[in-house]
């Protein structure tokens, strides 16, 4: 099969809609992947067991199941017990779970790599809780973590063709689509990877340069 370039002009539009979607279910996810993260993190940290353990295990069970059957669960199966989604809410939902167990551990790490130092300061300054974390731990902790977030959510955005399981017309599924009904792949398909290659890249670029530094590493 040849190259059509005034096919690529046509179905351009309708791909570009596809990033959109694709973009904004990365950055919703993203957003509720750091939120749940956090929570998790505190959780477990919790002194009381009857709250870290029950959490930990979820996050373990979220971790060791595929995200495409915790994305069918929550689109396909939650509506049985009353609870429907529309697809994209359920792509985000299932994005943010599946990557705030893994964000979690990310936050447990930082947090404990805080001098222990710090938080005897902060009980000696007489320091509430919400104090102590707000204004000492959290400033410690969070910047050594950008990195490793970052590649998550790089991570998570390449995750996102999955949504199309789902329904999403995300740019996976508009790409399917287009081939599904004129009978050519090698157009849509293509640029699917060129606009994913075209979006990572410079992310990746971008998380270099947070990884230098907060580490402290010169540039190459």
């Amino acid at each position: 099969m040849e190259w059509d370039w005034n096919f690529v002009w046509q179905i351009l539009p309708t791909l570009v809609e596809g990033v959109k979607i694709t973009i904004l279910a990365t950055l919703l996810g993203s957003v509720l992947a750091a939120v749940v993260g956090m929570g998790i993190a505190l959780a477990r940290r919790s002194p009381n067991k009857f709250l870290s353990r029950p959490v930990g295990f979820l996050a373990e069970f979220i971790r060791g199941t595929p995200l495409l059957v915790q994305l069918y669960f929550i689109f396909f199966v939650l509506p049985d017990a009353g609870i429907t989604l529309a697809p994209l809410v359920a792509g985000v939902i299932g994005l943010g779970l599946h990557y705030g167990t893994y964000t979690a551990e990310v936050y447990r790490a930082g947090i404990d790599n805080v001098p222990r130092g710090q938080w005897e300061a902060a009980k000696a300054c007489n320091l509430s809780a919400p104090q102590t974390w707000t204004r000492i731990i959290l400033p410690q902790a969070l910047p050594p973590m950008i990195p490793a977030l970052a590649n998550y959510f790089i991570a998570m955005f390449k995750e996102t063709p999955l949504l199309s399981a789902i329904t999403v017309l995300e740019l996976m599924n508009q790409a399917k689509s287009v081939a599904n009904s004129s009978y050519r792949y090698i157009e849509p398909i293509t640029l699917v990877g060129v606009f994913f290659l075209v979006i990572s890249i410079p992310s990746v670029i971008f998380l270099r340069q947070l990884e230098r530094r907060y580490s402290g590493r010169p540039g190459r």
